[in-house]
């Protein structure tokens, strides 16, 4: 059992309406809310199943009248004076929940079972399996006594990107059995030594509780350890959240049956006990209806590493049933970073601003500018560590694939209507076509579809149902991405309003008016190469001039090859050219001024550039590309506030690449919607494809996040005008099947 007094998820008050309620439910997924008055009493509880009876009985549901027509107005419930075990038992298989209550009938917490799996809950921070690591910027007494000191290492906390800031409070007549100087001349040097330090930063009380409104005010949860009871009401006054347990009180069972009669969650440090005492400690802890995680420890300072043991994790988890962490006094944070890779939930370190000064702890601790490095190495950590549910391939590996991996391809003319057999099939690279382990699955199979000598195998070959082109009709101006060698075959099989010539820097170097043998009836728009010879990455905003003069020279090759292009189709309008225009770097995304310096640096190239006769479009660009087959970082076009008043200021238009666009609101947590509704009215072009997570890009339609319908609807008002293609990665297979079947769904959206 735990008795959980972060009850504010669950609660809802009379007077509201059923709608909201069941919202409630569903949110929190708990199966239950319970309803208070206006003084904060209970006044009942509601379950998914009253609110299935009252469905079946109401022959006109009315979800608008009040949360009090259908709640049970007669829950089982306890008081927060009864004892743990009389609590306990009144939980069974039917009872899972239990509203506690205070002497005024007030709501303060909830009883019910709970395991490890379950996790804890800080306020509105989960801690728990599938949640980031809960990581504390330890103060303690690093303040020396000092409030600016204190208030500046809460600053440094807040930019290392922590969740909780702890301190300690002792109230020294009562922890220690005499704090008079003369009367510790018989205690050990150490304790004289500790005892003085205590009584030379000790902070009023007036000071702490400021500290933690300060620590609320940069946006982190104040926790503190009580030494002492008068120290545990003292904080119970003010209302802590949380509280911590220190490695000196693991035996200490009266302040932990005290902690936890508080009912909030309890963070328990194991340092300096056996395994013994630490199961006696949780039998305590379990008894007492505590909701609690267990932190590995090792109380010297500093700890070595032989004796730190992080394995004892694995046998702490199977002790406490708990949520597990690590609280480390060793130097540096690889073994802190290490410990979560081996299940820590939690993460505790101290932090100062000089190792030398006074005290015991400043010398374990990290700098400011290490405890952001060890945060950035834990969330880095987390992002690796994945699930370990399933082997998914990311996007950079599917692109490796296709330029590396083996294809099945026949080695003779084949019809429709021939049969597969092994001697026809060969494997080739690269892997364009269904991967060589499906060589068995093919033979014997009808084939489909004429294929040329070293034509690929795909997928619809096996699953027999091909995708084809036909013509289309949508709202606004519409194309195909081509290459030199199949644009004419695709002007054969569909009737889009215009090409888009998707450019590599081979493209560029061959004689491709060899392959324009006639003037064509449809426009055209021109993809620049992203990419050039060298592993040179296109960069107008690079700080190196010698580099970002061959970005220069190299977009300029591309205008030059655009204006000879024009000459060979009916385009009335100044053709578009779609370039990611920079903003790359290698190690980390750019941020703040760093950003609006390339910004800067773009316009300025952007103004060498010859465009008579063509228009530069940039394209919005997602926080992490793919390039030579890995992963790289973007910070320019990215956001869609800079990206708006950058070409509100160059008067640039966009080519909003809706799937990018997708992947930069996913990572960043911003709403889709609102980067449309800003950057819309800067859009002249559209690439159109899915998105997944934060680098799932390129799907096809409807294999990803977005919502096209919405979407349509959205750039019908903000862009009407504007063209688009669908960019479906590797889309151009097999014929454009890619293509084709994204146009056949985007049809009925209305895009």
């Amino acid at each position: 059992m735990i008795i959980d007094r972060a009850i504010q998820h669950h609660c809802i008050h009379v007077g509201q309406s059923i709608r909201e309620a069941v919202e409630q439910i569903d949110r929190t997924a708990a199966q239950f809310v319970l309803c208070v008055g206006e003084d904060g009493t209970l006044a009942g509880v509601l379950t998914d199943g009253d609110v299935r009876r009252w469905l079946l009985r109401s022959e006109v549901a009315d979800t608008r009248e009040p949360v009090a027509r259908i709640i049970n107005a007669a829950p089982v419930f306890a008081r927060t004076s009864d004892e743990p075990e009389s609590i306990r038992g009144l939980l069974s298989e039917r009872i899972r929940f239990l509203p506690l209550v205070d002497e005024r009938n007030h709501l303060v917490a909830i009883a019910r079972g709970a395991s490890a799996a379950d996790g804890m809950r800080i306020e509105d921070t989960v801690i728990g399996p599938k949640a980031p690591a809960f990581v504390i910027a330890e103060v303690g007494i690093n303040h020396n006594g000092s409030v600016e000191r204190a208030r500046e290492l809460i600053g440094h906390a807040r930019d290392a990107g922590v969740n909780a800031v702890k301190f300690q409070m002792r109230d020294l007549d009562s922890l220690y059995r005499n704090v008079s100087a003369s009367s510790t001349t018989d205690e050990d040097l150490a304790v004289q030594y500790t005892l003085n330090l205590l009584r030379q930063f000790e902070l009023t009380v007036d000071e702490m509780t400021m500290l933690f409104d300060c620590a609320r005010e940069a946006g982190l949860i104040p926790l503190c350890t009580p030494w002492d009871l008068h120290s545990l009401g003292v904080l119970e006054d003010y209302g802590i959240p949380a509280y911590k347990v220190a490695s000196a009180d693991l035996t200490n069972h009266q302040l932990l049956k005290a902690v936890a009669r508080t009912f909030r969650p309890m963070i328990v440090s194991t340092g300096m006990s056996n395994d013994r005492e630490i199961e006696e400690s949780v039998d305590v802890l379990k008894r007492a209806g505590a909701i609690y995680a267990l932190l590995h420890c090792n109380s010297t300072y500093p700890a070595p590493y032989r004796d730190i043991n992080l394995k004892f994790m694995n046998q702490l988890s199977r002790i406490g049933d708990c949520q597990i962490g690590y609280s480390g006094h060793e130097r540096g944070y690889h073994v802190a970073v290490a410990a979560v890779a081996l299940g820590a939930r939690i993460v505790e370190k101290h932090i100062t601003t000089d190792r030398a000064l006074e005290g015991p702890d400043h010398k374990v601790s990290l700098l400011p500018r290490e405890f952001t490095e060890m945060v950035q190495q834990i969330r880095t950590l987390e992002e690796a560590l994945g699930q370990g549910e399933r082997r998914v391939l990311n996007q950079g590996e599917t692109m490796n694939r296709a330029n590396l991996a083996k294809s099945l391809v026949v080695n003779r003319s084949v019809q429709a209507g021939d049969i597969f057999s092994e001697d026809m099939i060969e494997i080739r690279s690269p892997g364009r076509g269904v991967q060589p382990n499906r060589l068995n699955d093919l033979i014997g199979r009808t084939v489909q579809r004429a294929i040329a000598p070293g034509g690929y195998i795909y997928e619809s070959d096996l699953e027999g149902e091909q995708i084809v082109a036909r013509p289309h009709t949508f709202s606004r101006p519409w194309g195909v991405p081509v290459r030199w060698h199949d644009f004419k075959a695709i002007l054969e099989k569909s009737n889009p309003g215009f090409l888009e010539f998707h450019l590599s820097v081979q493209d560029m170097e061959e004689d491709f008016e060899s392959f324009l043998d006639a003037e064509y009836e449809c426009g055209f728009v021109v993809h620049s190469p992203d990419t050039f010879h060298g592993d040179h990455l296109l960069d107008l905003s690079n700080p190196d001039p010698a580099y970002r003069d061959r970005s220069i020279e190299e977009l300029q090759r591309v205008i030059d090859v655009t204006r000879r292009l024009r000459t060979h189709f009916k385009q009335p309008t100044d053709p578009l050219i779609v370039a990611s225009l920079g903003g790359f770097t290698t190690d980390a995304p750019l941020t703040g001024r760093a950003i609006s310096d390339r910004y800067e640096i773009l316009a300025a190239s952007l103004s060498r550039l010859d465009c008579d006769g063509v228009e530069i479009i940039g394209q919005t660009l997602p926080p992490f590309p793919w390039y030579f087959g890995g992963q790289l970082f973007l910070s320019l076009f990215v956001h869609a506030e800079d990206t708006a008043a950058f070409c509100a200021a160059q008067k640039l238009r966009l080519c909003l690449d809706v799937c990018h666009s997708k992947l930069t609101c996913n990572h960043f947590g911003r709403s889709f919607y609102e980067f449309v509704e800003t950057t819309g009215p800067h859009t002249a072009h559209l690439h159109i494809a899915d998105a997944r997570g934060v680098d799932g890009e390129g799907l096809q339609i409807g294999e990803g996040d977005m919502d096209f319908h919405a979407l349509a609807d959205q750039l019908a008002r903000v862009c009407p005008d504007a063209s688009f293609i669908p960019e479906i990665w590797q889309g151009h297979r097999n014929d454009g099947e890619g293509f084709w079947l994204a146009l056949q769904r985007l049809e009925p959206t209305g895009i």
